[in-house]
């Protein structure tokens, strides 16, 4: 049974996160992506032990031989594509690029809008090879505007998209938000973007230009904390854990090291339930707790009693006595918790893929289940170069000699270049 986007073929010239993670939705979900890397971008240096831990990013912290082919982040974002090397910063690079334009669906490109065009490959030249393309950009801070330019990481979009404003407790510092959520946040709206493009492209057979700000895509998801100050002019504040309103919300300790529970109580029904798993039903009562208003006012006695009788559990424990007393709970998994997790594994949403250089790991699937058409994320990420000669000879119609010269002038290849 194939894929959803079988027969959808997507030239993918993204790095770091957002546009790779944007790609595999696509893989996953059966198109046909090919993974474009110049090797002058990749870092091919040796890795003393000392750093090969700091950065982590290694198995078992050890970089190997070519380090480039056991990156974690590859080896997850790039999962099911095919993978070639081509320098664009070469005519023959150039050509091969434009040639596979000819016969493909989308371009995917995350650079900043200046190198498109620098590389003549900027929509107007793609559309012009093939006017069915679809070409979505997703330059940081979007292709127009005075920040068009600027360079752009997930961790400098966390506060430039206003998120970090929310983030924090009460009365202290911004905070970022733990990762670098613009990048995720914009490669779903990209997956998206892609998708709804297609449907056009499948209607009308043309092709577009998608110009996907990844501030903009962290922006657009904080919703109330926008739209409060257009319509009150108030800053909303930092809450820490808590709600603006109700009560109570949070998150308590529990029995162990650095073991947490969230408790997220929103009716009058779940703060009785509380009442009743903690045993002091006569708090329900309790002209303090009476409602969420009262409740909210005296939110610090509040946390000292829950956290009094979330601290003779752990949080696994804390979390099911909520949960079966009907009461909105979670306990904070850290990385090994949720790999173990018993609800995350009969669901199949870790997946184990073998790599040749890596060895089998555990990866996550897509949280998306299709009856008809499900996701296979079973192969492995390419290593550099891995697909150039069936790329170029299968696709392009390459011959053998002429893959030579190109490997032989440094247009491809398997080894980054130093």
């Amino acid at each position: 049974m194939g894929g959803a986007l079988d027969g959808v073929r997507v030239l993918d010239l993204t790095r770091v996160w957002s546009g790779p993670l944007a790609g595999r939705i696509l893989a996953d979900l059966g198109a046909e992506v090919i993974h474009i890397t110049g090797r002058v971008t990749v870092i091919g240096a040796d890795y003393p032990p000392e750093l090969a831990k700091i950065l982590a990013v290694f198995p078992d912290n050890d970089p190997g031989e070519r380090p480039w082919n056991r990156t974690s982040s590859n080896n997850d974002f790039h999962r099911n594509k095919l993978g070639i090397t081509l320098e664009l910063n070469t005519p023959e690079g150039i050509d091969i690029f434009k040639r596979l334009v000819k016969v493909s669906d989308v371009v995917l490109e995350n650079y900043s809008p200046r190198v498109m065009p620098n590389f003549g490959l900027d929509y107007p030249v793609l559309t012009r090879i093939n006017p069915a393309v679809i070409l979505c950009s997703m330059p940081g801070y979007g292709a127009t505007g005075p920040y068009r330019d600027w360079v752009s990481y997930g961790t400098n979009l966390d506060p430039a998209s206003g998120l970090a404003s929310l983030m924090g407790y009460p009365g202290q510092e911004a905070h970022m938000s733990g990762n670098a959520y613009p990048d995720p946040a914009a490669a779903l709206h990209a997956a998206g973007a892609i998708l709804t493009a297609l449907f056009h492209q499948r209607r009308t057979g043309r092709g577009q230009y998608i110009d996907l700000s990844q501030a903009e895509s962290a922006t657009c998801l904080l919703g109330e904390a926008v739209l409060g100050y257009a319509l009150n002019g108030k800053i909303p504040p930092r809450l820490g854990n808590r709600h603006p309103f109700r009560a109570p919300q949070g998150c308590y300790k529990c029995k162990g090291h650095d073991k947490w529970v969230v408790v997220a109580v929103f009716t009058d029904e779940e703060w009785k339930s509380l009442c009743q798993v903690m045993d002091k039903p006569d708090l329900a009562y309790d002209p303090r707790f009476a409602d969420s208003s009262s409740r909210y006012e005296n939110h610090d006695t509040l946390d000292e009693l829950i956290e009094a009788w979330t601290s003779r559990y752990t949080h696994l424990e804390a979390m099911q006595l909520l949960q079966e007393a009907g009461v909105p709970a979670g306990a904070v998994l850290n990385a090994a918790e949720l790999l173990a997790n018993e609800h995350l594994n009969e669901r199949g949403f870790f997946v184990e893929i073998d790599h040749p250089e890596v060895g089998p790991r555990k990866y996550t699937a897509l949280p998306i289940k299709f009856s008809r058409t499900p996701a296979k994320p079973g192969r492995p990420a390419p290593c550099l170069g891995e697909h150039n000669e069936y790329v170029l000879s299968k696709i392009l119609g390459l011959s053998k000699e002429e893959i030579a010269q190109l490997e032989a002038k440094g247009i491809i290849g398997h080894q980054p270049v130093d």
